[in-house]
């Protein structure tokens, strides 16, 4: 038992992200799952890593940056606020925004790749440097890029070269600053920067390192950091990529680069040259197998022992949770990302540790589950402000609501809050329709479509929501965070509650207290049976409603419930006891009501089904109502 309470306390899932987990988590040993996105950016298949926030990017970069990782050098840029606005700001007179981003982007590559060569020639090559490496190194110290400096400092020195065009290029035989009269200011930065990358192609090829040896890998991440929603970020990243492409080509694959950019970043890219991209992209994604790969494996690397995935699943977790397996029912409340399957992990750890039992139980995933639906809904708000500062606003949309939600009922839940929307967000209002609503909550993977049998999240190939297709979930990860947990939210069938329904109920009790007992009992027998008769209509009625699964199956429970309720009534009735049999009538027709008009909030107010609900609720009515011996007693609603 001790040993036991000792494991969950040093169960640890790692840090939430690669930078922090690589110093004091569990990234720097031996955790990392080559994926099929790093083993494509690592034979340099694809140059452009796409994902979405805490997909693994950067655990991706940070393993290709190690020796373990690629074999040859590598150079790691992260741009922060600072180097950030130094790009933005800079521009060309001459040429358009994105091509002057590229040049300072070049010029970037271009000195680092001189460093790189200067050092590694005498260490790799073993001989005399060559006149092109020397040349180099003359031209770093004449320029003031021989010593260790930031990103920051090199782009500014860049700036004020290629603005002014006095880069110094005496150490390539070029005396003067570089220009021609009349000539523009981009025309005259791209000369100067086609002199030093020259340079820097002929040492390569001096070398014979493209053929020697692994290319130099230039990694390039963080890019979020930078980024806002303006032309000048657009043309940061724009200008980043089309660098990287020149990059490739000019040095004859002696350089490779690699990007790591967040997927709602890239897909707002618009730029002419994007179609010759897709050969370079590849999006990360991940299966269950795989996060489940990703859990023991980190797992077992916290205890130090050969723990097995059945050990994981049916020892340290519970087997099953809500009758389900555990691996598939944290995964499916998830975002298939890694970073959320860690804080999944880690918060059942935690409310486990806290307890201090032996293992973690249902009830501890259980309780981590409402904790971590709360952190991520708040998550996706802040992971899309840039982009899509009106989101939080759109969780209201479905608080305290069925998880289901169909088109129209869609529509009108955002024709009640639009005007306020349309104020608060001015910016915006073109987003702001009910289309645009689903086309960002699909793209967030807040909610998911109906395809056929499937609900389809954002991700992988799939499409985004078409026109016709009207069927919405929330994705199971926000729902207890929304109170959102069953389909449509159907409200639960009380027998015994007291409901205000309009009918003259002193009335009708006045008209039968003098009644003979059996002419009571009798008339109570009948009540029932309509309505039981009601609600074994209504089930028929249900198999063939053609309601999404979910709802049909909630909707089929309460009236079972209904149908229940009524048949041990007329059980207790035959067996003499008392019943209020008015009451109870008068409640299943107010609770068929109610689920009609539920169904109707939700998009379904023209299924026969619902009119079907609030033709029985007419009928049971109409039933109390009548004389002692009346009632329709009709098979059918009229």
């Amino acid at each position: 038992m001790g040993q036991e309470v000792g494991l969950v306390s040093q169960l640890f899932f790692g840090r939430d992200d690669a930078e922090n987990d690589l110093k004091d988590g569990l990234l720097r040993g031996v955790v990392f799952r080559p994926s099929h996105a790093y083993k494509e950016a690592l034979l340099g298949r694809r140059s452009l890593i796409i994902g979405r926030k805490g997909s693994g990017k950067s655990a991706i970069c940070r393993q290709l940056a190690t020796p373990d990782g690629h074999q040859g050098a590598s150079i790691l840029i992260t741009p922060d606020d600072a180097a950030g606005d130094e790009i933005r700001r800079f521009e060309l007179q001459g040429v358009t925004a994105d091509t002057a981003k590229s040049l300072i982007w070049r010029y970037v590559f271009a000195v680092h790749a001189a460093r790189h060569l200067t050092n590694h020639a005498r260490i790799a090559h073993g001989r005399r440097l060559p006149a092109s490496v020397r040349a180099l190194r003359s031209f770093l110290n004449e320029n003031g890029e021989s010593g260790e400096s930031g990103l920051y400092d090199r782009l500014r020195r860049g700036v004020r070269g290629l603005q002014s065009a006095n880069l110094s290029l005496k150490a390539f035989g070029v005396e003067a600053a570089f220009g021609v009269n009349g000539a523009s200011e981009g025309a005259q930065a791209s000369h100067q920067l086609g002199v030093l990358e020259d340079a820097v192609a002929a040492a390569f090829a001096d070398l014979n390192c493209a053929g020697s040896h692994p290319p130099l890998l230039v990694l390039v991440d963080q890019l979020e950091q930078v980024w806002t929603i303006d032309p000048e970020s657009h043309a940061l990243v724009t200008g980043l990529l089309l660098a990287a492409k020149h990059v490739t080509s000019h040095y004859s694959g002696a350089v490779r680069t690699a990007l790591f950019i967040r997927a709602d970043i890239y897909d707002t890219l618009n730029f002419g040259d994007g179609d010759k991209f897709h050969s370079d992209e590849i999006r990360i994604t991940w299966t269950h197998d795989g996060l489940k790969d990703i859990a023991l494996s980190r797992a077992q690397a916290s205890l130090g022992s050969g723990l097995t995935s059945d050990q994981l699943w049916g020892w340290l977790f519970p087997r099953t949770v809500l009758g389900e397996p555990t691996a598939e029912y944290l995964f499916r409340r998830a975002l298939p990302r890694p970073r959320d399957v860690i804080q999944f992990l880690n918060a059942c750890q935690s409310v486990a540790a806290e307890r201090g039992g032996p293992t973690i139980t249902e009830d501890d995933v259980l309780g981590a589950t409402e904790q971590f639906s709360r952190w991520k809904l708040q998550d996706l708000a802040k992971e899309y402000l840039v982009n899509h500062p009106f989101l939080r606003s759109l969780f209201a949309l479905f608080e305290n609501t069925g998880y289901m939600v169909m088109r129209p009922a869609l529509a009108a839940r955002f024709e009640t809050h639009r005007e306020a929307l349309h104020r608060a967000f001015p910016a915006y209002t073109e987003s702001l329709t009910t289309q645009g609503v689903i086309d960002v909550l699909y793209g967030a993977s807040f909610l998911g479509v109906r395809r056929g049998n499937d609900i389809v999240y954002a991700g992988g190939t799939h499409a985004p929501p078409l026109p016709g297709e009207d069927e919405f979930h929330v994705h199971p990860c926000f729902r207890p965070a929304l109170n959102s947990l069953a389909s449509v939210g159907l409200p639960a069938y009380l027998p015994n509650r007291e409901r205000n329904i309009a009918v003259g109920q002193s009335g009708l009790v006045a008209a039968i207290s003098g009644a003979d007992v059996g002419l009571v009992v009798n008339r109570d027998l009948r009540l029932l049976n309509e309505v039981v008769g009601a609600s074994d209509r209504l089930l028929r009625q249900l198999m063939r409603s053609g309601l999404p699964e979910p709802t049909r199956h909630e909707v089929y429970a309460q009236i079972g419930r209904v149908l229940t309720a009524a048949s041990t009534a007329r059980e207790r009735l035959e067996e003499g006891d008392t019943l209020d049999i008015q009451d109870h009538v008068l409640a299943a027709s107010g609770y068929f009501d109610s689920l009609a008009a539920e169904l109707a909030t939700h998009g379904f107010d023209d299924r026969p089904i619902t009119r079907r609900l609030q033709d029985e609720a007419r009928a049971l009515i109409r039933s109390v109502g009548g004389a002692a011996g009346g009632g329709s007693g009709s098979d059918s609603a009229p």
